[in-house]
């Protein structure tokens, strides 16, 4: 008995001397565990990304090209000087510049009742007397389709549901997002005048969500626009009592020359192998309604507090931490680009991590890379455990970040309590009263943690 219980402790300590091993190296584990620890203490006691969060909201909305989106780019770049990042520099992106203007109306003639909508961003203004049509209510691509030859001159009025059923509101999204986005391609493509689409968002209220949407050069552009759910459900049963509704909509928004912005980048300089390179990022631009502190304020606070609570507890990372703050993810992905572009041919990325779901409880990591590497990084679950962050799955990263993981970078996101997330999401409901202090500052300090080891352990 005496010899199988000593067999018994042996396998144990061997199991864990190999957990995460290179060449001969192991890893204290009692030691590690002790920095996570400390890491959560001084997170939840000391923690600024309320604070940083409040700064940086404070700004306003940061749509690529605007003067808030510069005033932004300088306030983090300071941040980051401030906090004693090292190498704290800009990296120079041409950006598209649209604005939204101050006319954004719609209402039904007969009777007079108004509509709420807001532009799609990146569209074409009406004429200033607006447009005028009678209206076509359509739900699917296909629809459309059948019902061509009644589109010319009218107004095509896109009225799919999210999918309330679905456990994941991102895949419902996904799949009702083509009538934002290729919404005003396919009603000029059968002579439609306008495109109008229903929110993306569960949540029944009068506030429309914006987002990018995308023209097509070989057809005619058209004015496009997001309806609110509830005006959307009225639209619908008004259409239903009349088929020949007519609705006046006017937007005065506008399409100006791209300009230049730029992505920021700040580090914690790796003491072994500085030139194995982790990234934690967001992106710093945000659509110009609200003023986006879910989307994407809180993850760039994600990565600065992330870093900052290393540094402050003198942790030095065997390998290089950097965070970058991208520009321009809402309409165009160009700040991921220009970086991928820029740097990884001269650098080697080990991991690319993106927190762009919001400042709500953290519940694990998603993460796209090869088997073994996953099964590599699951290995952190343990010391995520006492915060509940220890979910690690295949499949996660970032839109910033996609251009690395085409190029062979595992990348990953931080995946959160995102129920809410629609609620808010591209809308004047994307404010800082939505996101509460102690469940961002545990998005960054499960961060903090995660990149942390992956510095130490390496994949």
């Amino acid at each position: 008995m005496r010899y199988n219980k000593f067999l018994t402790i042996l396998f144990f300590l061997l199991i864990n001397f190999n957990l995460y091993s290179q060449s001969s190296d192991s890893i204290d584990l009692k030691y590690y565990q002790q920095i996570v620890d400390n890491i959560i203490k001084y997170g939840l006691e000391r923690g600024k990304a309320y604070e940083m969060l409040q700064g940086l909201t404070s700004i306003g909305p940061r749509l690529s090209g605007s003067t808030q989106c510069a005033q932004a780019i300088a306030w983090v770049k300071e941040q980051m000087i401030s906090l004693g990042f090292d190498n704290v520099y800009t990296q120079s992106v041409m950006v598209p510049r649209w604005e939204r203007g101050t006319v954004e109306e719609a209402h039904i003639l007969d009777g007079g009742e108004k509509l709420s909508i807001c532009a799609l961003g990146g569209s074409i203004a009406t004429p200033e007397e607006g447009i005028t049509g009678d209206i076509i209510e359509v739900h699917s691509v296909d629809e459309l389709h059948v019902l061509k030859n009644q589109v010319k001159g009218k107004i095509v009025f896109w009225n799919k549901l999210m999918d309330k059923s679905k456990f994941n509101q991102g895949s419902a999204y996904g799949e009702a997002a083509f009538q934002r986005t290729q919404g005003a391609i396919e009603a000029a493509r059968f002579g439609g005048i306008a495109s109008i689409s229903r929110s993306l968002t569960i949540a029944e209220d009068d506030i429309p969500h914006t987002g990018v949407m995308y023209y097509n050069d070989s057809i005619p552009k058209i004015p496009a626009a997001a309806i609110s759910t509830k005006s959307a459900d009225y639209l619908s049963k008004k259409l239903k009592e009349n088929s020949h509704l007519k609705v006046n909509i006017k937007l005065s928004c506008r399409i100006l020359p791209d300009t230049v912005s730029a992505n920021v980048i700040g580090e914690l300089r790796g003491i072994e192998k500085p030139n194995e390179i982790i990234i934690v990022g967001g992106h710093i631009d945000s659509w110009d309604k609200g003023t986006g502190a879910h989307d994407d304020a809180s993850g760039c606070i994600h990565a600065i507090e992330a870093l900052r609570i290393i540094k402050e507890l003198n942790l030095k990372p065997k390998r290089t931490l950097r965070a970058v703050m991208f520009v321009n993810e809402e309409n165009g992905l160009r700040g991921g680009k220009q970086y991928a572009e820029n740097i990884l041919a001269k650098e080697k990325h080990i991991l690319a991590l993106e927190s762009d779901a919001g400042g709500f409880t953290p519940r694990g990591f998603g993460v796209t890379a090869d088997s073994a590497t996953l099964e590599k990084i699951k290995k952190l679950e343990r010391f995520l455990k006492p915060i509940d962050v220890d979910r690690i799955t295949q499949g996660g990263g970032g839109v910033d970040i996609s251009p690395l993981g085409k190029l062979g970078v595992p990348t990953a996101g931080l995946r959160v309590d995102g129920h809410k997330y629609f609620d808010y999401h591209h809308s004047d409901n994307d404010t800082i009263d939505k996101v509460h202090p102690r469940e961002l500052e545990l998005g960054a300090i499960a961060i903090a943690i995660f990149v942390y080891l992956i510095a130490e352990f390496g994949l």
